[in-house]
């Protein structure tokens, strides 16, 4: 896996993924806008068409209620039969209303992307080469909807990038935030992994030639808006089961409610049924009471509030700047057994950094720290300007400019010889003086090549150092007339990044196995992985080891979810449950993929699992609710139904509810109100803490399951104090 090397101060490489609207024109995070009720109540009523309700069996009986509800109340109109068809046709604006809150939080989402797409006029240059200074050559300006794959364009500061594509010439501060929603600018450049460029994303500063890589009609604009819209969003296998249940549940009560009236007729009790409690036996009243039975007990909160949980659920990834091609993508995260996760630049930071100067032969770790930072001002690596940074941090030593030192010779860092350093002048009655810092064979063959005997002990801290899985450079130097001798070594080290452990830690909590994949030596991979807390590593992992590894862990019977971005993790990816390609990577890691992170930051792939199991449990929440909301319900209106009939029955109206029109009609329309308090809670998500299976059971009881028991007996009590002062009934 490629990293990124970090940008200059002022700029950032990644967003801020955790924070859901915290960016401009983001979408908040779970609150219910009450604008936003309004703007999605018209959607709500064009989903009343039962050829898109079909899709949701639940509401689609209650509409058929609703329907039937307004024939009897029109046949023989009554004050209680108006009210209870008015309810039942809210209860189903209701459900369409939280479907379509969801689906416009995507479509605010994605108008936002529809701007950077308009309007856009590109400089496309004319036979462009390699080298060919872009100013040199004919241009053409032409919309960015005419542009083709390989055509190449370049963009000054102020112009919005009108395709997505790699940089192949320049470097540029770019504002990403219209894709991303981060405000702090990213650094692209040609050549590595921050060449890739977003269509609509504005360049801020310098200038850059593009070539374009996506085909007409196929923009990662285009994808997503496709995505947050949800026009092509497939119920996951898990959502359609629920779906199977909840629509079994429904004709079971169904079935039940249907035979309420022939049991009523048959126990011929019903002819000294009291003038007010004639509810089940007179004809006009008797479908709307069986009705309003039937609405309150099929599980009417879930069956509303399902589409938006999952609706919501890609949302949050949205938010958090990662696209899922695919609701099973996310579904498929909450269910997640083991995760793989490459070491460089998720575990670790990247790249190996100086931890500590140790000296040899007499000499002091200051004496080092300042021939070492002399030796590194020409070593551009990051292992390099690491060294200079340690020996100004630990020891004081201010950075030395290369220009302001005429007496000096500066050696690069090269790949032939595994060194840099500097090269001294005498001064006055001095010495010519070179000193080098490099890979342990190369500057100790350089000391013996000068004269020098490099001593034991420096081969003891060599060996210790990579024993420990870390990288030995050992620091020499040579003065005219004397032979070479080493002065000391310095450790660099893979550095886990901050919080690693808590993390893995929490996901051993969620009975999640954590493996780290790393191209190191086994030493070297079990040091790294013993200090992060990992479960298991990989070590000098091929293409085909991770693979094997997937497949090994899948045919276990486990999900597995795997970060990657080159072209070598292709196979990998596209064999994992949850592939999460980086939006810096390569084409063929995207397409293997089915999600993208934006932001490039490999550690969202523990963010992404914890979203994928908050989809799963708020679900299961809600589906708890809704079930335990029955009891409740049979309280209010069974006795209504019966206790003319069954006079003992009185005693199971322990609310005292006053009437069974009342009772009946309290609980209609809690069981509509019901489903507008819980929108927030389906959009946000039930917040999720690592547990045990078990513990998130008894908690999901204890809360919701309480919580269904509960609420709708104080809620039908209050709505029926209410209805005592509404004439008529």
């Amino acid at each position: 896996m490629t990293t990124s090397t970090p940008a200059p101060h002022g700029t950032a490489d990644t967003g801020t993924a955790g924070t859901p609207g915290a960016h401009g024109s983001r979408t908040g995070g779970g609150l219910l806008d009450p604008r936003q009720l309004l703007r999605s109540l018209p959607e709500a009523v064009r989903k009343l068409d039962p050829r898109t309700l079909w899709r949701n069996p639940v509401m689609l009986i209650v509409e058929i209620g609703a329907a039937f509800t307004t024939v009897l109340a029109v046949a023989a109109p009554s004050m209680f039969a108006i009210a209870i068809t008015v309810w039942l046709w809210l209860t189903v604006i209701f459900a369409n209303v939280a479907e379509a809150v969801a689906e416009g939080r995507g479509k605010a989402q994605a108008a936002t992307l529809r701007q950077a797409k308009t309007n856009t006029i590109a400089t496309r240059l004319i036979d462009w080469t390699p080298g060919t200074r872009a100013d040199a050559l004919r241009d053409e300006a032409v919309p960015a909807t005419d542009l083709r794959q390989g055509d190449v364009v370049l963009v000054v500061a102020g112009e919005i990038i009108p395709g997505d594509g790699d940089v192949v010439e320049g470097i540029a501060s770019v504002d990403e935030s219209a894709i991303t929603g981060e405000s702090a600018p990213v650094i692209r450049e040609s050549g590595g992994d921050r060449s890739a460029v977003t269509g609509g994303t504005k360049v801020l500063s310098d200038q850059i030639v593009v070539r374009i890589t996506q085909r007409p009609g196929e923009s990662f604009i285009d994808r997503m808006i496709a995505l947050v819209e949800g026009a092509n969003r497939q119920k996951t296998p898990n959502e359609i089961a629920l779906n199977i249940l909840l629509a079994a549940l429904s004709v079971v009560f169904l079935l039940a409610v249907v035979t309420l009236q022939p049991l009523a007729i048959f126990s011929k009790g019903y002819q000294a049924a009291a003038p007010d409690t004639q509810a089940i036996t007179d004809t006009g009243v008797t479908g709307v009471v069986l009705v309003s039975l039937l609405v309150c007990l099929i599980p009417t909160t879930i069956g509303a509030l399902l589409s938006a949980i999952g609706i919501a659920g890609m949302d949050r990834l949205v938010q958090r700047n990662v696209l899922a091609m695919s609701g099973r993508a996310v579904e498929a995260a909450g269910d997640v057994n083991t995760l793989l996760l490459d070491k460089t630049g998720t575990i670790t930071l990247g790249n190996r950094q100086a931890a500590d100067f140790l000296p040899v032969g007499g000499v002091t770790a200051a004496e080092v720290a300042d021939a070492a930072q002399l030796s590194s001002l020409a070593d551009e690596t990051p292992e390099g300007r690491s060294v200079v940074v340690l020996a100004k941090n630990e020891y004081g030593l201010r950075e030395r400019e290369p220009g302001l030192m005429p007496h000096a010779t500066f050696v690069p860092f090269t790949a032939q010889t595994r060194m840099s350093g500097v090269d001294l002048a005498a001064a006055g009655e001095g010495s010519d003086r070179r000193v080098r810092k490099g890979a342990s064979t190369a500057v100790l063959r350089w000391v013996r090549d000068n004269g020098g005997d490099p001593t034991a002990d420096v081969a003891g801290i060599v060996d210790a150092i990579s024993g420990s899985g870390g990288t030995p450079l050992v620091v020499a130097e040579h003065v005219d007339g004397e032979p070479a001798r080493v002065l000391g070594v310095v450790h660099l080290k893979d550095v886990v990044k901050p919080g690693m452990r808590e993390r893995f830690d929490e996901m051993r909590r969620m009975g999640i196995r954590t493996v780290m994949i790393t191209g190191d030596n086994p030493r070297t991979a079990k040091a790294i992985a013993d200090e992060a807390g990992v479960d298991d590593f990989l070590a000098e992992a091929t293409p085909e080891d991770k693979l094997a590894l997937i497949r090994k862990e899948q045919e276990g019977g486990r999900l597995v979810a795997m970060t990657g971005d080159g072209t070598n993790d292709a196979p990998a990816l596209a064999q994992a449950d949850v592939g999460v390609a980086m939006n810096t990577g390569t084409s063929a890691a995207k397409e293997a993929g089915n999600m993208v992170d934006l932001d490039s930051d490999p550690t969202k792939l523990i963010e992404i699992v914890e979203i994928g199991k908050q989809l799963l449990i708020t679900r299961g929440a809600l589906t708890t609710f809704s079930i335990a909301n029955d009891i409740a319900k049979y309280f209010a209106i069974i006795p209504a139904m019966f206790v003319g009939i069954y006079p003992s029955l009185d005693t199971l109206n322990v609310m005292r509810l006053s009437s069974p029109e009342s009772a009946i009609l309290a609980a209609v329309v809690f069981n509509a109100l019901v489903i507008v308090a819980l929108i927030p809670l389906a959009l946000r998500g039930v917040r999720y803490r690592p547990a045990a299976a078990s513990k998130l059971l008894t908690r999901n009881l204890w809360i919701y399951g309480l919580g269904g028991i509960v609420v709708p007996f104080v809620g039908i009590k209050l709505i029926d104090l209410l209805i005592q002062f509404v004439p008529g009934i």
